[in-house]
């Protein structure tokens, strides 16, 4: 018997439907550049045709690179929930909140979505493509990024997760820099006020230590229980929030105009606040006291009580409410661009002289206690 392409698993005709729906996602960013640097060069418009960036006349000391990172076990939470509409929020915060660490613009975005598999004919899967695709325009204008492919792959048992649609989904996005503007951690002052932007979900970062928690808890269906008339699912899926634009807004980015002085940027992902504020602050060798940070969300402080995760614990691997620390000495600029861009933001702490980090706890178990890291 003669074997076929579709009975391995990989569907053609679906395979074209799902790359055709990510490529016109891409194609409404491309605005977002227009005019600027990374503007979306089209000779012909189609998707598999050649997209190009515009990076002509770049003045010296014009800096690239690339970061690259992924959604992680965040797709399993859209598997639980059949939501995947907001996926790309959290893809595109992972690589373009890194990029403005280091003083950088996230500029053109691409990304790789496998899947297990599109399904067959009538019953297929294109409708959770669609919205994944729908979700990246949206991220990708929160982000002030274009996004120049729609790659996808079927590859059938290599990917797991939970239910009958299952996907990993990374990306990497292009930033420039201008050598002047990078932030070292030298920068850093002794009183430098440290403003933090609220963040209201696990981002994607450490949400496998919350689903052991929930899952010890409450079973394989621990995301249909609910907590104070949501969904566990619904809570765990809450979307990044994206904060590159308005940062990018304060110092300049590329080529504008610094509207604030910042020295230093924290993105609190893996390794929570004592983790990545400890990067930043390593060069200098200074520390910090953060005495009023914001509180750590509900399923966070839930997720401390059903798997008895300690305070020192949760703050090492969650961001426990606060998604990005600014170092200045200006933080009413900060806190004030910053709501232009809807993003609730506050002072919580200031450098100081002594090595560490001082963390006045919101934990579950010892709020107003002072942990030492």
């Amino acid at each position: 018997m003669t074997a076929t392409y579709s009975e391995s698993g990989v569907d053609l005709d679906l395979g074209d439907e799902a790359s055709r729906v990510l490529y016109e996602a891409a194609r409404q960013t491309w605005a977002n550049r227009k005019g600027l640097l990374g503007e979306v060069v089209v000779p012909f418009d189609d998707f598999s045709g050649v997209r190009a960036i515009d990076v002509s006349q770049l003045p010296q000391g014009s800096l690239m690179n690339v970061n690259f990172d992924g959604v992680g076990t965040k797709s399993e939470i859209a598997e639980r929930t059949g939501n995947y509409s907001t996926l790309a929020y959290d893809l595109l915060a992972m690589v373009c909140d890194d990029a403005v660490v280091r003083g950088g613009e996230p500029i053109v975005a691409g990304s790789i979505l496998d899947v297990n598999s599109l399904g067959r004919g009538a019953e297929n899967f294109v409708k959770h493509v669609r919205q994944l695709a729908h979700g990246y325009v949206g991220a990708a204008r929160d982000a002030n990024v274009a996004v120049v492919n729609g790659e996808l792959a079927e590859l059938g048992t290599r990917v797991g997760g939970y239910g009958a649609f299952n996907c990993n989904w990374g990306a990497a996005v292009v930033w420039f820099a201008r050598r002047e503007r990078l932030f070292t951690g030298r920068e850093l002052k002794d009183g430098d006020s440290l403003v933090a932007f609220r963040e209201k979900g696990f981002r994607s970062n450490g949400l496998s230590l919350a689903r052991k928690a929930l899952g010890d808890a409450h079973g394989k269906e621990w995301h249909l229980e609910k907590l104070k008339g949501k969904t566990l699912g619904e809570l765990a899926l809450e979307p990044s929030r994206i904060y590159s634009r308005a940062v990018c807004e304060m110092t300049g980015g590329f080529s504008g105009d610094a509207k604030a002085e910042i020295h230093g940027v924290t993105h609190v992902t893996g390794g929570g606040l004592p983790g990545k504020l400890g990067r930043m602050l390593k060069p200098s060798g200074l520390g910090a006291a953060l005495d009023d940070l914001f509180p750590p969300t509900d399923l966070m402080l839930y997720c401390q009580e059903l798997g008895r995760v300690s305070d020192e614990e949760a703050y090492s691997a969650w961001n426990m409410g606060n998604g990005m620390i600014v170092a200045t000495p200006e933080p009413e600029k900060v806190i004030q661009l910053a709501k232009r861009h809807a993003i609730e933001a506050k002072t919580i702490g200031s450098v100081a002289s002594k090595s560490g980090i001082s963390i006045a706890s919101r934990g579950f178990h010892s709020t107003g206690r002072k942990l030492a890291f």
